[in-house]
């Protein structure tokens, strides 16, 4: 390796070294007196958590890196924070954190720091929940948070079904049972059932996007966002038409709506 480029790694190291070091000694200083921050607990955290974790994931939609380094240091904070009141009480520290971290990736990397082969993206996952059944993981599926929203958690589900082999072969197997499904859901008169059923087909839907290799939670954000910068741009030209939103018919609102459509979203 050529030496300027070994210098200014350790250069680099050194500068993150002497970050992370100022991060630990400012939640320190935080903790002991900052009344807020004095006070916080780890249920307290958690809720604020979830809200920065949703910030972060906004943040890489819309592929803005400067308020991505932003989301990053707040999550970061977050598990900062959650390490601290740990040590308090003798459970863990930051030090027992990154230390289990790293013993469980190179376990979980025998291609990596072992022996074994693993040549493809599969081989890896597959390998991944094997090591985690040999860890003392009851099931496969023990590690999908039931806090995950739907959508989310149907995606893990069948990633952490696939890696084991329970899987289709082809994409249009998985689409015959998208059609089954969707036959399924018409036929259905009971309101119980019909919300059972229209389960299933987002659930195979799910499926099919995963064969075909569309992430469906991106997907759906995106037209979301479609969605809202039309529908905002129905609001904003009715009114300075001067129209009322509730008093247009579908027919008029379809005119500003298809103006809509035409207008690019950055």
């Amino acid at each position: 390796m050529d030496e300027s480029k070994i210098n200014l790694n350790e250069k680099r190291l050194k500068f993150i070294l002497e970050q992370f070091t100022r991060l630990l000694q400012i939640m320190e200083d935080l903790r002991e007196k900052c009344p807020w921050d004095k006070k916080q607990t780890i249920e307290t955290l958690r809720t604020l958590t979830i809200e920065e974790t949703y910030e972060l994931a906004d943040a890489i939609s819309k592929r803005d890196m400067q308020e991505l380094k932003k989301e990053v240091g707040d999550v970061l904070l977050h598990l900062v924070f959650y390490s601290k009141i740990a040590s308090e009480t003798n459970d863990f520290d930051i030090g027992d954190v990154i230390d289990s971290l790293c013993n469980k990736l190179i376990v979980r990397h025998p291609h990596i720091y072992g022996d074994v082969k693993a040549e493809t993206e599969a081989d890896v996952k597959r390998n991944w929940e094997q090591i985690k059944l040999k860890e003392g993981t009851k099931s496969v599926l023990a590690g999908v948070p039931e806090a995950l929203p739907a959508m989310v958690k149907a995606i893990r589900i069948q990633e952490k079904a696939r890696a084991v082999g329970f899987d289709w072969d082809k994409k249009e197997q998985v689409w015959e049972k998208v059609q089954e499904e969707m036959q399924e859901f018409l036929e259905e008169t009971d309101p119980q059932r019909a919300e059972a059923e229209f389960g299933d087909l987002i659930f195979s839907l799910v499926n099919y996007a995963r064969f075909v290799g569309i992430n469906p939670e991106n997907a759906l954000e995106q037209t979301n966002k479609k969605f809202i910068h039309r529908f905002n741009y129905l609001e904003s030209q009715s009114v300075k038409d001067g129209k009322i939103l509730s008093e247009m018919t579908l027919e008029q609102m379809d005119k500003y709506w298809n103006e809509a459509k035409k207008i690019k979203i950055d």
